[in-house]
C-alpha cells in the first residue's frame, strides 16, 4: 500500500495491499479499495464505492481476504477524476480496467472488467458498462445507459437516458433508444469542447439520414481512426465515413 501526501481517507474505508494512492485524494466512508489499483492525484472517491472487485467471470479467482491483491489485471484511475457513491469498478481479466483523467462518474455506475474509459468522460447515474467496453475521450453517457460487452463508444458521443448500446457508436454522435440508433451529431458537446463549427457541420452532414455526402474532417480523423480500429459491430454509416 502506498498513500500520497495530503490525502483524506475516512477511517471506515478498507484499503488493501497493492493499492497506490496519489496526492490530495479523498476516500469516503465504507469505500473498499483492493489491489492491484492505482489512483491518480486529486481524485475523489465516494462513500461505499468499490474499486478492485474481481472480474465477474464464472471461475475467476476471488481472494480470501480484503487485503491481499487479486491475481488479475489491475485498475488505473486517472488524475482529477471523481467516482461517486456506490459505484463499482472491477479488475481486468485480459487488460487493465481504466477510468481516464478528469472523468466524472456518478452514483451507482458499474464499470465491469476490462472496460477502458477515456479522459474527460461523464458517466451518469445508474449506467452499466459490461466487460471489455471501450469509451472514447469526452463521451457523455446518459442516465441508466447500458452498454453491451465489447461495444465501442466513440469520442464525444452523447447517449440519451436509458439507451441500450448493442452496436458500436461512432464519434461525436447523438445516440439513444432501445436498441440504440444514431440521431445526428452531438453539436452542443462538440461546440463546448472547442471543435470548429465547420468541422461540426461536416460530421453533421456525414450523419444525416440517407446521406452519401461528407467526409471526416482532418482535425477529427484521430478520433474516427481510434473508433474504426476497435469497432466490429458499427451503427450504419455512409460508405465514405
Amino acid at each position: 500500500m502506498s498513500i500520497g501526501q495530503n490525502c483524506h481517507i475516512h477511517p471506515t474505508a478498507v484499503i488493501g495491499e497493492a493499492v497506490v494512492i496519489g496526492d490530495d485524494v479523498t476516500v469516503g466512508p465504507h469505500a473498499v479499495l483492493t489491489g492491484p489499483l492505482t489512483i491518480g492525484d486529486r481524485c475523489w472517491i465516494g462513500a461505499g464505492a468499490v474499486l478492485g472487485a474481481p472480474p465477474e467471470i464464472l471461475g475467476a479467482a476471488h481472494p480470501q481476504t480484503w487485503s491481499e491483491p487479486a491475481p488479475h489485471r489491475g485498475i488505473v484511475i486517472g488524475a482529477d477524476t471523481t467516482i461517486r457513491e456506490l459505484t463499482t469498478v472491477h479488475h481486468g481479466s485480459e487488460r487493465e480496467t481504466i477510468v481516464g483523467a478528469r472523468c466524472f462518474v456518478m452514483n451507482r455506475v458499474a464499470i465491469e472488467h476490462d472496460v477502458q474509459v477515456g479522459d474527460g468522460c461523464v458517466v451518469s447515474a445508474g449506467s452499466t458498462f459490461a466487460g471489455h467496453v471501450s469509451v472514447g475521450a469526452g463521451a457523455n453517457i446518459g442516465m441508466h445507459t447500458v452498454v453491451h460487452q465489447r461495444r465501442v463508444v466513440g469520442a464525444g458521443v452523447v447517449t440519451g437516458m436509458g439507451t441500450v448500446v448493442v452496436k458500436d457508436v461512432p464519434p461525436y454522435a447523438k445516440a439513444f433508444g432501445n436498441p440504440v440508433e444514431l440521431h445526428g451529431v452531438n453539436r452542443i458537446g462538440m461546440s463546448r469542447s472547442g471543435i470548429a463549427d465547420a468541422d461540426i457541420d461536416a460530421v453533421d452532414r456525414l450523419y444525416a439520414p440517407g446521406s452519401a455526402d461528407g467526409s471526416v474532417p482532418d482535425a477529427l480523423a484521430p478520433a474516427f481512426d481510434w473508433w474504426r480500429e476497435r469497432a466490429v459491430k458499427p451503427l450504419a454509416l455512409p460508405p465514405n465515413a
